[in-house]
């Protein structure tokens, strides 16, 4: 694991105090922070987005609302918990905009830069500047090459005015990073998943959710989000609105912080594509002029992201993990079941079963942004846990049955769980969502017998894989979100 306890903030100060003096002032600044993204052994994404204002509007903003318009009275009303397929209209309050609410983040353009060093380097290397505007949403996403497997990398970010020279340099943030281990290179590696994060459920109002603080206090090698990162349904009404929900929960300080120190994988879900349970083809008023494509694309945009939203990535002798796409592929919800349904697409299915066939990591694990085990509750038609999509699920489970030391991680559901297919043995974890207040959808009492552990709360998942007794194990805990270890289980390879 990574050496980065009391060193980090060390670091930290460091190059605040020595910078200080020489930022110059009016921005651009970083109130979004960076993430860094898809490491891998030899390369890592550093994400950067350049804002106006040094801090973020604070909770005591107002903020817009949303009304429908009833089709034949005209007659505008909330939601109040429903998606009604009716014309939204955003409703600012007086002499506000979407730069000045409650959250918001205006960007500038500017310059960015990025440094980067190994832990044994005493030179920095260097990105070339790079210019930042409106066009690119004021974000750049800068591709780090040529780095050496299991090193810790320490970064800085520096940005400056459009029109100024080099020396200009109007704010700095730093951070750091460890790249893969070789595949043949046994190691210990702690990682943590999360997902269901939306702005209301945040339990400290502009601080941040907790189990960022505490999934930090692991030091974990990498995060995998695995979806519904935030929630588009009842205010994402525009693309601009769209992009100003990522730019106020990014800028809470909690997810600042986290994000200098943890490299992350993103996924996405149906709640940061456009709606609840959302599919190609859907119609509706609802979310007025955002659209299936610009989800597709603001996603990508929003999070440091290589050529597909599909991939797997190799951390050392025993783990290797995949991260499927579970929107982009997607055959209608309300199409008839049958061979050719399908969520994940036959090009990333096939992908999928070659690569993990072809490796030879101990532990396989299989993220997905929703369940393929399930048991899910019966009205739902979304997931390979649905009837909805049993044909394919039926094939992916079957697959699964064939492989040695496989589990399944899934986002989602609102609750934690573990689950153990009772025909094959595969076990399928459920992340939970990100916060207590985010809890629910299932019944606290119904403890299915597939059911290994079942709690209606919130916070994360965080997996171990360790060699400490001899022959190499992955462990998985479920915690609440301050840390508290709920539940455990650890898998001995076979």
């Amino acid at each position: 694991m990574r050496d980065f306890g009391v060193g980090r903030w060390v670091l930290s100060l460091t190059m605040v105090f020595l910078a200080s003096s020489a930022l110059a002032e009016g921005g651009p600044y970083l109130a979004t922070g960076v993430k860094v993204g898809e490491v891998d052994q030899h390369s890592a994404i550093v994400w950067v987005r350049l804002t106006r204002d040094a801090e973020r509007v604070g909770e005591d903003a107002p903020t817009i609302t949303v009304l429908y318009e009833h089709p034949r009275t005209g007659e505008l009303a909330p939601a109040e918990g429903s998606r009604p397929n009716r014309r939204p209209v955003v409703v600012y309050p007086g002499g506000f905009t979407v730069d000045t609410i409650r959250g918001a983040v205006p960007g500038v353009a500017g310059w960015a830069r990025v440094r980067y060093r190994g832990a044994d380097e005493s030179d920095w290397r260097s990105t070339e500047w790079v210019s930042v505007d409106a066009d690119d949403l004021f974000i750049h996403q800068f591709g780090l090459t040529g780095l050496e497997p299991g090193v810790s990398y320490e970064f800085e970010v520096a940005v400056r005015p459009m029109g100024s020279d080099e020396a200009a340099v109007s704010a700095l943030i730093d951070g750091r990073f460890t790249t893969a281990p070789l595949p043949e290179q046994p190691a210990d590696v702690t990682f943590v998943v999360a997902t269901c994060t939306s702005y209301r459920s945040v339990e400290d109002p502009g601080e941040g959710y907790r189990f960022y603080g505490a999934a930090l206090e692991l030091e974990p090698e990498f995060f995998v989000h695995a979806g519904d990162i935030l929630y588009y349904d009842h205010w994402a009404k525009t693309a601009e609105l769209a992009s100003w929900g990522w730019d106020r929960i990014y800028s809470l300080p909690r997810h600042v912080e986290f994000h200098r120190w943890v490299p992350s994988y993103f996924m996405k879900d149906d709640h940061d594509t456009l709606m609840n349970d959302a599919h190609p083809g859907q119609r509706t008023r609802f979310m007025g002029e955002f659209t299936w494509d610009q989800g597709l694309e603001m996603f990508r945009r929003q999070v440091p992201m290589g050529e597909k939203t599909y991939r797997t990535v190799r951390w050392g002798k025993d783990l290797q993990v995949w991260m499927v796409e579970g929107r982009d592929y997607r055959s209608s919800n309300r199409m008839p079941d049958g061979p050719d349904k399908t969520i994940w697409g036959s090009e990333q299915l096939a992908w999928f079963e070659r690569t993990v066939e072809a490796s030879d990591a101990t532990f396989k694990v299989l993220i997905s942004p929703t369940p393929i085990y399930g048991p899910d509750r019966g009205n739902k038609r979304d997931n390979h846990a649905n009837a909805a999509f049993r044909y394919e699920g039926d094939k992916i489970r079957a697959f699964l049955a064939e492989q040695e030391n496989m589990v399944v991680v899934c986002g989602d559901r609102h609750w934690q769980y573990v689950t153990r297919d009772p025909a094959t043995g595969v076990m399928e974890f459920s992340a939970g969502p990100g916060s207590n207040k985010h809890a629910g959808g299932w019944p606290r009492d119904d403890v299915r017998p597939e059911h290994l552990y079942l709690e209606v709360r919130g916070g994360f998942l965080e997996g171990e894989v360790s060699r400490a007794s001899g022959a190499p194990t992955l462990t998985f805990r479920h915690r609440s979100p301050v840390g508290e270890l709920r539940n455990e289980v650890v898998i001995e390879a076979e």
